[in-house]
Parts: structure tokens; C-alpha cells; sequence
């Protein structure tokens, strides 16, 4: 297999400890799944692992404040006595646990990790598989994120030599935190594909978010009705992400790579396959080697098929940015199946069916957008779809000097 030279996987088992209880949804078994299968499958020959280096927790002030910081250390301190209502913290979504500021450090450590060898030189992709806590807000944890991990790293860039960067959202979730992060920052385009706010939390991420009174355009959302399948999907990102993503011309592309768009997941409502979600993975690494001589940083996000998804798709995503990709027939090892089935089911739940190759046969094919290619009073999904391009088009393309009725652009 040939491997792109110049490319780095961040891990350290430290990142498992970030667990909030053993019924949470977002159990970190799915990132051990993922590095065993990736290891399993020979991506990890020969690439560069390391383990987050040189972290100062004074970073975290770059995305959020002291008394947030103090509460989740005192949280995880288990002697907390105060309110902790206002941070976010001690509800459902985002119970308390011990040595939660440390584990929720751990996964921003590694993702600028990654942020800073690519800035050294050192490196041109990055990957993170355990990052992409993109709910998680200046003033309070939300969605299952303590700290914004891309948003610090994000941040530190552009105090290190970067003054361009496109953030690229792929999560089935609106990407609000690092939106909300560079609201009003014109060096920050962000960009968002997300189900249907009107029926998925958080209930934000439509067209007409369009960013602050100085960075009018660079936030970018993209909705998907519920149930969209990879064609659709494909057809919303080609139809706007790459014209504003050339058009801003950034120095680096940061991915947040969530997988919770497919169709099993249990926490959303789009009907991607594995196929469709490395179609995806491989559409921004292009648009990284075309627009800024291949800078990438990825990091991972939602999912919550635990098993048959999230170590597939992931596995996928180290291939892209190593320079191994990954044939969808390949074959699952046996060894790893073993070790799926071995897991105790408090960890997966019900595992169900392990998958036997690296693919499901998904259809990738897509109908490129044009605005006269659809009756937009159709009550088909078909129909749903291109009017949120088209209402994606309509908000963002001007402020970018781009034609939002030109398919070329």
C-alpha cells in the first residue's frame, strides 16, 4: 500500500477515559473498535502514531471561559458542592464522572497536536479520531462535548500562522459550538451539513445563519431532510461546499467527520451508508489537495451505531488521510469480528449482525443540482432536498460573489 508520507495519526489510550456512564450513548469502545481494526487492517503500517504532546490546559481559554473550566474540575473532582446547572454539566446528556476535566483535556490535547505539526511542517494531515466535540460552548458543556476540541485548535492557528481556515462539518448535528466560536470572524468560514433543524437538536444550523456583522457569509448551513440518502446527501455538499470552500481559498481544511448520518444510527433520522460517509471523507480530502496544497486536520464527532458503524467509517477515514484507501469489499478480519463479539454487552448493547466487509454496497452516484432539475412544490424528498440547496445557495453565494442560479459555480 502506498502511504502519503507526510501524515499523522494522534492517539493515546488516555482518550477511552472520557466516558460518561456505562448506558451513555457515546461510549468510547467505538474508538477502540476503530484502532484495532485499522490496525488489524494494516492501515497503521508504517504511519506516524503519537500521543498528544506539549498540551497547556491554558489553551482551553482560547475557547472557553475560567468559571466554565473551574466548574468541570470541580465536577470531576467528585466533591462538587456547587450548582451546576448553568454549565451544562450533571443532566442527562452530559453527566458528571471523575476526572472529567482531564479526560475532556485529553481529547483537545490531541487534536492540537495534530493542528501544530501541521503548522510546524511537520506533518500536512492530521487525524483525530476522538475529537470533534463540536456542541461544546464557551460558557457550558451541551450534546456530550466538555470542550470544544476544534475550536482551541482552530484558535491556536490562526495565532500561528494561519489567517484562512474552512471548517467543514459532516456530523448529523448542527456544528452550533465552533459556529458560535467564529460567529464574528471573517479568517473562519464554517460550514455545516446537518438533518433538518426542525426535527433534530440542537434545532439550529439554518440558511440563514450566515455569521456576524464582520464575517457576513462565513457561516454556511446546509440542512438535509430527515432520511436522506448518500445521493442526496453527495448531491447538497457538491452543490455548495466546494464553490465557497475554493472561493474563500483557506489555508487549511478542518474536517469534523461525525457519523451518526447513517442510517442505523440511533440518535438521528439520514439514511447513509458506509459508502456514502467515505464518499464524503474522500470529497474533502480533495478539496484539501485542490485549494490548500493538502493541509487537512480531521477529527472525529457523533456516532453511536457503536459496532457495525463508527470503527468502519473511522477506519475509513485514517485510510484517507494516510493515503490508504480502503476497498468497500474488503473483507472484515476474523480477529477483529472475535473481539467485537467478546465485548460485554453494556459496553454495545445489542451488537446485532457484525459486519463482514468494509463497505455495504451503498450507491454514491449522484444528479448534480441545477435550479430548473426540480418542481419545487413536490412533496417528494427529492423536492425537499434541492429547496434547502437552493435556499443554501440563495443566502450564502452573493456574499461570496458567486451566482447562487449558475450550477457552475
Amino acid at each position: 500500500m502506498a502511504r502519503f508520507p507526510d501524515s499523522q495519526v494522534v492517539w493515546d489510550p488516555s482518550v477511552l477515559d472520557y466516558r460518561f456512564s456505562h448506558s451513555h450513548p457515546m461510549d468510547p469502545v467505538r474508538l477502540r473498535l476503530t484502532m484495532e481494526l485499522a490496525r488489524m487492517l494494516g492501515v497503521l503500517d508504517g504511519v506516524e502514531v503519537v500521543a498528544p504532546r506539549g498540551f497547556d490546559a491554558i489553551e482551553l481559554g482560547r475557547a472557553h471561559t475560567d468559571d466554565y473550566q473551574a466548574a468541570v474540575r470541580v465536577a470531576g473532582s467528585g466533591r462538587s458542592r456547587i450548582d451546576l446547572t448553568g454549565y451544562g454539566l450533571g443532566n442527562d446528556d452530559n453527566p458528571v464522572f471523575l476526572h472529567m476535566h482531564e479526560a475532556a483535556a485529553s481529547l483537545v490535547g490531541s487534536t492540537l497536536t495534530g493542528a501544530k505539526a501541521i503548522a510546524a511542517g511537520t506533518a500536512t494531515r492530521a487525524v483525530n479520531i476522538a475529537g470533534g466535540m463540536h456542541h461544546a460552548m464557551r460558557t457550558h458543556a451541551s450534546g456530550f462535548c466538555i470542550y470544544n476540541d476544534a475550536a482551541v485548535a482552530i484558535s491556536w492557528l490562526l495565532d500561528n500562522g494561519f489567517d484562512r481556515i474552512a471548517y467543514i462539518d459532516i456530523d448529523a448535528h448542527h456544528g452550533d459550538g465552533v459556529q458560535a466560536q467564529f460567529w464574528n470572524d471573517p479568517r473562519v468560514l464554517t460550514v455545516s451539513l446537518h438533518e433538518d433543524p426542525q426535527h433534530l437538536w440542537p434545532n439550529t444550523g439554518y440558511p440563514t445563519e450566515l455569521g456576524g456583522p464582520e464575517a457576513r457569509g462565513t457561516a454556511i448551513n446546509v440542512p438535509v431532510p430527515a432520511f436522506c440518502p448518500d445521493g442526496l446527501w453527495l448531491r447538497a455538499f457538491h452543490a455548495v461546499v466546494p464553490s465557497v470552500v475554493r472561493e474563500f481559498r483557506p489555508q487549511l481544511i478542518v474536517s469534523q467527520c461525525g457519523c451518526d448520518s447513517h442510517a442505523s444510527d440511533p440518535l438521528t433520522d439520514l439514511s447513509l451508508t458506509i459508502d456514502g460517509q467515505l464518499a464524503a471523507i474522500l470529497a474533502m480530502r480533495d478539496l484539501a489537495d485542490e485549494v490548500c496544497d493538502g493541509r487537512w486536520l480531521a477529527v472525529g464527532g457523533g456516532g453511536y451505531q457503536l459496532v457495525q458503524v463508527v470503527p468502519r467509517t473511522w477506519t475509513h477515514l485514517i485510510g484517507a488521510v494516510v493515503g490508504v484507501d480502503i476497498a468497500p469489499e474488503t473483507p472484515i478480519p476474523d480477529e477483529w469480528r472475535d473481539l467485537a463479539a467478546s465485548l460485554p454487552t453494556d459496553q454495545v448493547g445489542a451488537v446485532g449482525p457484525l459486519p463482514e466487509t468494509m463497505g455495504e454496497g451503498g450507491d454514491t452516484s449522484f444528479t448534480p443540482w441545477e435550479p430548473s432539475s426540480f418542481d419545487p412544490t413536490a412533496p417528494t424528498m427529492d423536492a425537499t432536498a434541492d429547496r434547502f440547496i437552493a435556499r443554501a445557495r440563495t443566502a450564502v453565494f452573493p456574499l461570496h460573489g458567486l451566482d447562487p442560479e449558475d450550477p457552475r459555480d
